[in-house]
């Protein structure tokens, strides 16, 4: 819970009840919790400092048990019963170790995942699903990832190559054999960027997909894709004057509602056909909330900070 705005030495623990299910409703005693950037600058103020939203319940993505079901608790997938494996996202507040939510948001979670890689499956995945629709980025075509080694990009390259598509990625020199790993051809970023890109796809580049935000990253994906409604940036809300189109939560920016709300069904199947992985780059506990935020906010964590309670 954020207390307060400001940084992560706001945030506390606090005891609560727990309520009982009610109709269309579960509880879910979480297993792993996923963190994500978007947790910490919430209650940064960065998005708004609204007093009436203080305390701030703090999270949006957990794995979990169900323990209790409300009457006619359906979820997308299907009727949902205690003793249940479940995914729950999105769900305000899950940073708890007991929490009842929608069961319009609770799909079952799949044998192959691990708990901390299913808890931080499906945030980053609905984003790597909607840019990869966005692009359209299919078989035989060469598509671009910036920020390929980080939560978003690393699920990004693996359904893209299950797809079809040949990947290059950029990445930090410590993390290119991480992307490699995947099926992308991986390349660092920085000065001479756009020279490495075009030696790796000679044939030219088709689409590309942005997960870092930089400068460089745009510049050259301007140079490289003449179409700029194929390249689509997470980030770079700056340049939407570029024509190149932005997915997420900025105003200008398109949400894709419908494409996330969606999204857990190709993840879900990937994962159990054990075409996609979830790395998870560290673990906290619960009450170290505050610490994995620091962490996060350094912008290199390699993958998924999870948190068990």
């Amino acid at each position: 819970m954020a207390e307060a705005y400001g940084g992560p030495e706001v945030l506390s623990l606090t005891e609560s009840d727990v309520p009982p299910p009610g109709p269309g409703e579960v509880t879910v005693r979480a297993m792993a919790i996923g963190t994500n950037p978007v947790d910490y600058k919430l209650y940064s103020g960065a998005m708004g400092d609204d007093p009436a939203a203080l305390p701030m319940p703090v999270g949006q993505e957990l794995a979990g048990v169900v323990t209790a079901a409300g009457e006619d608790a359906e979820g997308p997938a299907g009727p949902l019963s205690p003793g249940t494996d479940v995914i729950a996202f999105p769900v305000p507040g899950a940073y708890a170790t007991e929490l009842t939510v929608p069961a319009s948001s609770v799909v079952p979670k799949p044998p192959e995942l691990s708990w901390e890689a299913a808890a931080g499956l499906m945030l980053a995945g609905g984003t790597a699903v909607h840019a990869l629709t966005v692009v359209g980025a299919g078989e035989g075509e060469t598509l671009l990832i910036h920020g390929a080694s980080g939560g978003v990009g690393l699920l990004a390259v693996q359904i893209a190559v299950a797809d079809g598509a040949r990947v290059i990625g950029t990445a930090s020199e410590r993390r290119l054999e991480s992307v490699e790993r995947y099926g992308a051809t991986a390349i660092p970023y920085g000065p001479g960027l756009l020279e490495r890109v075009r030696e790796a796809a000679p044939g030219g580049v088709d689409a590309v997909v942005d997960t870092s935000g930089t400068r460089e990253a745009i510049d050259a994906s301007l140079e490289l894709v003449p179409d700029r409604a194929r390249i689509v940036s997470i980030l770079a809300f700056d340049r939407g004057d570029t024509g190149i189109k932005l997915i997420g939560a900025a105003p200008n920016a398109d949400s894709g509602t419908e494409i996330r709300a969606n999204a857990w069904r190709r993840l879900v199947e990937l994962a159990r056909q054990g075409e996609l992985e979830v790395v998870v780059a560290r673990r906290y506990s619960l009450a170290e909330a505050a610490e994995a935020h620091r962490f996060l906010a350094e912008g290199h964590p390699g993958g998924k900070v999870v948190l068990l309670p």
